[in-house]
């Protein structure tokens, strides 16, 4: 069969032997689209997989002419996506994390926490209004970056940034109060 037979069986049937046949010759082409977007080896390795794993189901729905070009764009669509996605991780500066932390240090030198802190802590903590108490609890206890939470709660990155920081705010001034 040709490539547009092989398209048109895949269409009807499903069969992934077919759409197998119709992707093989395209994946070092692929693999060198996806290399040129995101500079990494075993993430184009990976795009390619999933680029094909995408492709099950696209391709019963689209109408595709010219497979070869089709691919490629829709490669190149999918690195640029990647990449538009890892950009959208917010990272936290380690310096300025490090300098606050080591600001407070020096502040509380003498200072060790005892159970009553904890407690005190955990108090406040649930006094804070639901937002703030979720993205504190995600950020500090669990761990998590800005994107996980937003993913997690729902909320836009923009959000969650201002319920942490609100919440880190309202926590302060509770632990002054007790």
């Amino acid at each position: 069969m040709d490539e547009k037979q092989l398209l048109q069986h895949y269409k009807q049937t499903g069969n992934l032997d077919a759409l197998g046949k119709l992707y093989a010759p395209y994946m070092s082409l692929l693999y060198g689209v996806c290399y040129k977007y995101l500079q990494d080896a075993e993430q184009s390795q990976d795009a390619v997989m999933q680029i094909f794993d995408e492709l099950i189901e696209k391709l019963r729905v689209y109408e595709v002419d010219n497979f070869k070009s089709w691919v490629y764009v829709y490669a190149r669509n999918f690195c640029l996506m990647q990449l538009r996605k890892n950009k959208q991780i917010t990272k936290v500066d380690i310096e300025d994390n490090l300098y606050e932390s080591e600001q407070s240090l020096r502040d509380n030198d003498d200072k060790k926490w005892e159970e009553k802190d904890f407690e005190k802590l955990e108090t406040c903590i649930a006094g804070l209004n639901h937002e703030q108490e979720k993205c504190i609890r995600l950020f500090y206890l669990e761990q998590k970056c800005y994107k996980d939470i937003a993913d997690l709660t729902g909320y836009d990155i923009a959000k969650v940034k201002s319920y942490i920081q609100n919440g880190r705010r309202n926590l302060k001034i509770c632990m002054e109060r007790k």
